[in-house]
């Protein structure tokens, strides 16, 4: 079992709750505190989680918002299964089948099962 870390990013529910519903918003507010960002650059900032943010950037939308940092990220933990497959050496299902059982369509005459890539006496 892996752990896999996630996040939600709650930007755009925060501005929501100070009554700012378009990206351009927060454009003069976020230069009123030293963060000049393109029009571009902070659509995808409310609108997808970022992977990098400056600390700078995250002061300035805590400000803003009257929040604090967890306000703005929730961290999740997924917990997954990892599939085991014969192409990495592990076993399991895939890779050339080497080890499965092929078994006969009726009216066969081959008595047992045989293996793929085992040949048949």
């Amino acid at each position: 079992m892996n752990k896999k870390m996630g996040i939600v990013w709650n930007l755009r529910l925060r501005m929501a709750e100070q009554g700012m519903f378009q990206t351009t918003e927060l454009m003069p507010l976020l230069a009123e505190r030293g963060i000049d960002l393109s029009r571009e650059q902070v659509y995808r900032l409310v609108t997808h989680p970022p992977q990098r943010l400056s600390m700078d950037t995250l002061a300035a939308l805590c400000d803003i918002l009257g929040c604090t940092p967890n306000d703005l990220v929730e961290v999740r933990v997924t917990n997954t299964q990892v599939r085991k497959t014969a192409a990495d050496g592990r076993g399991g299902r895939g890779g050339t089948g080497a080890g499965t059982p092929q078994h006969h369509p009726p009216g066969c005459t081959a008595s047992t099962p045989t293996f793929a890539g085992t040949p048949t006496p």
